[in-house]
C-alpha cells in the first residue's frame, strides 16, 4: 500500500486556494475562482513555507500534516484570520486632506493611504469618516486548498521567501552554499535582517552583491553594439 505523503513544519509547499469570507470568493489562484473577481487576472503560482507566518496565522496552523493532493475546506475563526475590529481605526480626517490630492471621497470608496487599504464610511460637512482596520477584520474565513507539490528547489524556496520579505522579487543566483541577492546598496542592511532565516530554512548563506546601475551613456553604447551585431 502506498504511503501518504504529508507536510510539516518549514516544508515548503505550492497551494492551489479560495478565500471565502460570508461565502464569497475574496482571493484566489484557481483559475475559474479568479476569473469572479477580475475577468482578466491571471492566477499565479502560491508556494509557502508552513508555519513562517505566510498565511494567515490559523490556515497556517492547520496545514501541518496534511496530505498532498487532496483538497480540504478549512473554517478559519476571525482572531486567527485577521483579527478583530478595532474601534480606534475609525479615524477623522479633514475633507481638505483628500481635495488638496484632488479626491473626492463618498461613502464605500476604497483607496491607500499610509501605506493601508482605507475605506471611507461617511462624509460629513469638512469631515471624512475612514476605516483603517483590513476589510477582512471580524470575519471569519473558509479556505479550499490543495496541496499539489513539496517544492524542493532551493531557487523556488529563495524566491517565495524574498517575495515575502521584500514584496517584490530581486536578482538572484543560488550556487552551493550560498544564495546571492544583487541589487542597489540600499538593500544591503535589508538583506542582512533575514540571514538566520535563511540558514535555518534553505541551509545556505543570504549573500549580498553590490549591483551598481549602468551610467545611461554605456547603456546607450551597449545598445548600439547589440543593434550593430545583429545586423
Amino acid at each position: 500500500m502506498e504511503e501518504k505523503q504529508t507536510v510539516k513544519k518549514n516544508d515548503f509547499i505550492e497551494i492551489k486556494f479560495s478565500g471565502f469570507a460570508n461565502e464569497k470568493i475574496f482571493d484566489s489562484n484557481i483559475e475559474e475562482d479568479l476569473k469572479t473577481l477580475n475577468p482578466e487576472a491571471k492566477s499565479e503560482k502560491v508556494i509557502i513555507a508552513i508555519g513562517q507566518k505566510m498565511l494567515v496565522p490559523g490556515l497556517d496552523k492547520k496545514l501541518e500534516g496534511k496530505e498532498l493532493n487532496k483538497e480540504y475546506e478549512i473554517d478559519i475563526p476571525s482572531n486567527e484570520a485577521f483579527g478583530p475590529r478595532d474601534r480606534n481605526l475609525l479615524r477623522t480626517i479633514p475633507l481638505k486632506a483628500f481635495t488638496q490630492q484632488k479626491i473626492s471621497p463618498f461613502p464605500g470608496m476604497m483607496l491607500t493611504l499610509d501605506n493601508s487599504l482605507v475605506k471611507i464610511i461617511a462624509v460629513s460637512g469638512a469631515r471624512v469618516t475612514t476605516d483603517f482596520n483590513n476589510p477582512l477584520a471580524g470575519k471569519d474565513l473558509k479556505y479550499k486548498i490543495t496541496i499539489t507539490r513539496k517544492v524542493t528547489d532551493d531557487k523556488e524556496k529563495s524566491e517565495s521567501l524574498l517575495k515575502m520579505f521584500l514584496k517584490f522579487l530581486p536578482e538572484l543566483e543560488v550556487k552551493e552554499k550560498e544564495v546571492v541577492v544583487k541589487g542597489p546598496k540600499i538593500l544591503e542592511g535589508v538583506i542582512g535582517m533575514y540571514k538566520e532565516k535563511f540558514k535555518e530554512l534553505i541551509g545556505k548563506e543570504l549573500v549580498f552583491e553590490e549591483k551598481k546601475e549602468e551610467p545611461e551613456e554605456k547603456k546607450e553604447e551597449s545598445k548600439t553594439e547589440n543593434n550593430e551585431q545583429s545586423h
